[in-house]
């Protein structure tokens, strides 16, 4: 395996590799050391519009309508094969452009192809249904596709993140155009290449790189698209929801998380901080659905605090090439983001338990963060960091606990540690969350569905629900 990337790559248009229309390229950073790595082809929207009519032709001509339901499964069964031969490449990438250690870098090859194998066994098993009318009737469902499909990723997981879009949207008979994230995009160019070794037909996906003002925004307003996914942030997502109602283009929308762990105070505190340390620091934080707040009973405020310090100790931080438990947070511009948070928290009053200011190294490297004595007014306890930081709030009845838990403006995960079966269920469904984990956190899978409620977006990924996401259901009603 070579340690060195590519110098130059360039987008996925249409079937074949070209440069940007406008010959603009993008520096893609190494966030471990600040250093430009490679460039990309910088897409516009002139790459937009040539991506978007390639899917346009390709869905018109119905080159995936044409294949069976069996067949099409059968194509996400091959690109996860042909992903097998790309896998040493694509993990040297993500650690290279995104941060990770090269275990974490196969994990997510592993991911994807979970995914793709996954959603291919469901490309069969999406049925309609007949309904009774009475004699001389004949009624039923089918489900139609949308059309082209705009979908835009993110940095933190961009890989497995957009192959279950493109999986469920090729499955359905979607064509898609993807924006790939401008500061980690180099895997999803080998999925692209993944893609077209396993004879996926032209123009039924392409792939871009560009930024968001540029050519996402293109993407997102472009006149011939039929359906839209987003995952990113609330800010950015009322931009594209902007866009995408001057044309009442559907949208599966998976924005941020401010995600509370409730622990009441017969939980196991040996386990609740392990879990707890995971759900906040693995990938430095940077996964939406993080476990980014908890609240704790006052009884056992202090001694949790104590424990959660142990575990933030007891991981190293530095670059993913030495197999450090945590790696750089993306940008410069992230890691000042979540600086200012951190000194925010100190002016209001949050006692700062461990770390706070970035690491005195090269790379853009956060130090696991705590914040014990957090009221839930604090900024800290609202906004969303997106980086290794953990807020402590105390409380005192369950009720109290699960309003503080529901009273920021995101809904996407949350949490409940007890031994009280009778109280995690009471727990559970108070929670306004797309996903409650119980004693642990991420319970699920790619089987479970996933996404948020209120700012935390609408509709769902993963599992069989995220289907229903790229399909129109067409009543066809026949008198004899």
């Amino acid at each position: 395996m070579t340690d060195k990337v590519r110098d130059y790559w360039r987008n996925f248009v249409g079937g074949e590799w070209v440069d940007a229309a406008d010959g603009g390229r993008i520096a893609v950073l190494d966030p471990a050391s600040g250093e430009t790595i490679c460039e990309v082809a910088r897409g516009s929207a002139a790459d937009i519009d040539r991506a978007v009519a390639a899917a346009r032709q390709a869905f018109e001509s119905r080159v995936l309508l044409a294949m069976t339901p069996a067949a099409r499964g059968e194509l996400m069964f091959e690109i996860a094969r042909q992903l097998d031969g790309l896998a040493d490449e694509i993990a040297l990438v993500e650690m290279r452009d995104n941060g990770k250690t090269l275990q974490n870098g196969y994990k997510e090859v592993a991911l994807t192809q979970r995914y793709l194998r996954y959603y291919g066994g469901l490309a069969d098993k999406l049925e309609g249904r007949q309904i009774p009318l009475g004699e001389g009737l004949l009624d039923y469902t089918v489900h139609m596709p949308y059309g082209v499909s705009a979908q835009i990723v993110p940095w933190n997981g961009p890989l497995p993140v957009g192959a279950r879009s493109v999986a469920c949207a090729l499955i359905t008979g979607n064509t898609v155009v993807l924006k790939s994230p401008e500061d980690s995009p180099l895997s999803l160019f080998l999925f692209a290449e993944a893609c077209e070794r396993a004879g996926v037909p032209k123009g039924a996906l392409s792939i871009v790189c560009g930024y968001g003002r540029e050519a996402g925004a293109a993407l997102v307003a472009h006149p011939d698209i039929d359906h839209i996914v987003f995952t990113g942030s609330v800010e950015t997502g009322k931009s594209v929801l902007r866009a995408a109602v001057e044309r009442v283009i559907p949208c599966v929308m998976e924005l941020g998380g401010k995600s509370a762990g409730i622990v009441y105070a017969d939980a196991d505190l040996d386990l609740t901080a392990r879990n707890a340390a995971r759900g906040i620091f693995t990938h430095s934080g940077q996964i939406c659905s993080a476990a980014s707040r908890l609240i704790v009973h006052r009884s056992i405020h202090d001694q949790l605090v104590e424990k959660l310090k142990a575990q933030a100790g007891m991981r190293t931080v530095g670059p993913g090439a030495e197999g450090r438990d945590m790696g750089p947070v993306i940008s410069d511009r992230q890691l000042l983001r979540i600086e200012g948070l951190c000194q925010a928290g100190v002016e209001e009053g949050a006692t700062l338990v461990t770390g706070g200011s970035r690491l005195d190294q090269p790379g853009y490297f956060m130090p696991p963060t705590i914040f014990s004595g957090v009221t839930p007014r604090m900024r800290i306890a609202n906004e969303e960091f997106f980086g290794p930081v953990l807020v402590v709030i105390p409380f005192d009845t369950p009720e109290e606990a699960v309003e503080i838990a529901n009273g920021t403006d995101y809904g996407l995960a949350a949490g409940v540690f007890t031994r009280d079966l009778r109280l995690a269920h009471w727990t559970a469904d108070r929670l306004v969350a797309g996903q409650v984990y119980v004693n642990d956190w991420w319970v699920g899978g790619v089987e479970t569905p996933f996404g948020g409620t209120k700012r935390s977006g609408y509709g769902r990924e993963k599992g069989q629900e995220a289907l229903l996401g790229y399909v129109q259901t067409k009543n066809v009603g026949i008198r004899y």
